[in-house]
């Protein structure tokens, strides 16, 4: 457990942690593989490669193999290669054991593309199987389907290990970033200003310190691909596929998902916000409303959000602080605060929408900080579902809060719901971390008021009560400095919603 934890809300973040955990596992445990290709390698196949066919069928959006052998101690070497239906996708030769192959993206040595039914086919090489020696191999193969993915996405899929890093705790993020996969660019060797790859973004965000990362790019989904070949060499951090739906009514990340969503909203392929809505659902992915303060118009068409039949109970996300968008006529704040007024359970999160990664300091400033079972894409996912996140906006690394409520035998953190009938007492405890000099306010349904005096030390606690009258009501904290400028942002604790 993270040494921020107070005793209060350690018994209520174990709960929501053992939950978590337990369904992760258990979902890990029921993936059973829906081929196992099994066969015997002798010395009469040295030197000759040996090809296992196997049928894709049709619905299938991915395919991902393990595949093993044994007489590895006796210098029997098997390498391993694939075709499809049409053509050659890959040859790792004997430096993988695992892959994985999509339209979208591929482990490195493989292509992506489509994913065809048909006959496809293991291409085995036998470059070394010495005399008396025999190899039995077994592989097996997986296929994800449309909105059924290995994972939270299908993304480690063959990559690096999930999690990244086990056990619960409070994980740091930036979930809006660009490259060169779409309009992101920076400074090349030659100083002109050139599309910015990938990994540059990547290790500015390893320098900042972050757990995990969203790359978000507009629309496209080439840089998943991209993402995969980066992935086990960043791999105390977690790389999180993501991309900005980018419409002329909004702009929305999408979470959760390797597979193409239309964006043409307002088109005959997507008629309206719901038909869009719909492709997420099935695809069980997770929607985010960016910036939706911004101003909209010829200048940055979509920018803020004006789609008129938004089905706020469809929508989980809210990205209320956007780069420096944090207080002021630009801030998501109020948006999202309508949304909570209006009795939608919606989380608040933040990204540095960084299309530079030259500027190293602007990427994870806001930082969204996430309550997770472990730091796999999965959890952090679920994480931010449940509410259990805060925004650090300065992206301090070590600024915190801890909020909890308790009503009688009942117990909540930061997104959790409450039942108090009227007259009950509810109990909120606020504890503020590496925040010296800075004050706390509480907002009840979007009204301000001041919590106590500006911290002094390290770790400072501040508790109010809250007399309920049996209505729905919201209440969260924020944190700001001297100066007033807003440094956390803490999502709601709500009661009977």
């Amino acid at each position: 457990m993270s040494r921020w934890l107070s005793r209060r809300s350690v018994v209520c973040l174990w709960v929501f942690a053992v939950v978590a955990m337990g369904w992760v596992e258990a979902a890990a445990q029921e993936r059973k593989p829906d081929l196992v290709l099994k066969g015997t390698i002798t010395e009469a196949q040295r030197e000759t490669y040996v090809e296992v066919p196997f049928t894709v069928p049709a619905g299938v959006m991915r395919v991902s193999v393990e595949f093993h052998y044994t007489g590895h101690e006796k210098k029997a070497t098997i390498d391993l290669g694939l075709l499809d239906n049409e053509r050659f996708r890959g040859w790792s030769g004997g430096n993988k054991s695992a892959f994985t192959v999509s339209e979208s993206d591929a482990t490195p040595s493989y292509l992506p593309g489509p994913v065809r039914p048909g006959v496809w086919k293991l291409l085995l090489g036998v470059p070394s199987m010495p005399d008396g020696v025999q190899s039995e191999y077994v592989a097996n193969v997986y296929f994800g389907r449309e909105g059924e993915t290995i994972g939270a996405s299908g993304f480690g899929a063959a990559s690096v290990p999930e999690p990244v890093r086990e056990g619960p705790g409070w994980f740091r993020g930036d979930l809006h970033l660009h490259d060169a996969h779409s309009d992101g660019s920076c400074v090349s060797e030659a100083g002109k200003k050139v599309p910015c790859p990938l990994f540059k973004t990547v290790e500015a965000a390893r320098a900042r310190g972050l757990d995990f990362i969203a790359i978000t790019d507009h629309n496209t989904v080439s840089h998943f691909d991209a993402m995969r070949e980066l992935a086990p060499y960043f791999d105390k951090m977690l790389l999180i596929p993501g991309r900005e739906i980018t419409t002329f009514d909004g702009h929305a990340n999408v979470f959760g998902t390797t597979e193409f969503i239309d964006f043409r909203l307002k088109s005959k392929y997507v008629p309206t916000f719901n038909d869009l809505l719909n492709d997420v659902e099935k695809k069980h992915a997770l929607l985010s409303i960016n910036h939706p303060g911004s101003p909209t118009g010829a200048a940055c068409m979509g920018c803020g959000w004006s789609v008129k039949d938004t089905d706020f109970s469809r929508v989980h996300v809210i990205e209320a602080i956007n780069g420096g968008s944090m207080d002021g006529p630009q801030s998501g704040v109020p948006f999202w605060q309508k949304r909570l007024n209006d009795g939608f359970r919606v989380t608040a999160i933040g990204g540095s929408d960084n299309h530079n990664a030259s500027y190293q300091s602007a990427i994870g400033k806001p930082t969204t900080v996430v309550y997770a079972a472990n730091l796999s894409e999965r959890a952090v996912l679920e994480g931010i579902r449940a509410g259990h996140v805060f925004v650090d906006l300065q992206g301090s690394g070590d600024g915190a809060i801890e909020f909890t409520a308790t009503a009688g035998s009942q117990s909540a953190v930061m997104g959790d719901a409450l039942k108090a009938s009227s007259g009950t007492n509810v109990h909120f405890v606020l504890t503020m971390l590496n925040l010296a000099g800075a004050h706390a306010e509480v907002v009840r349904d979007g009204v301000v008021k001041p919590l106590g005096e500006v911290a002094k030390n390290a770790r400072e606690t501040r508790e109010f009560d809250e007399p309920s009258d049996g209505e729905r009501h919201w209440v969260r904290v924020n944190v700001r400095g001297e100066n007033g400028r807003l440094l956390v942002l803490g999502n709601p604790v709500y009661l009977n919603f």
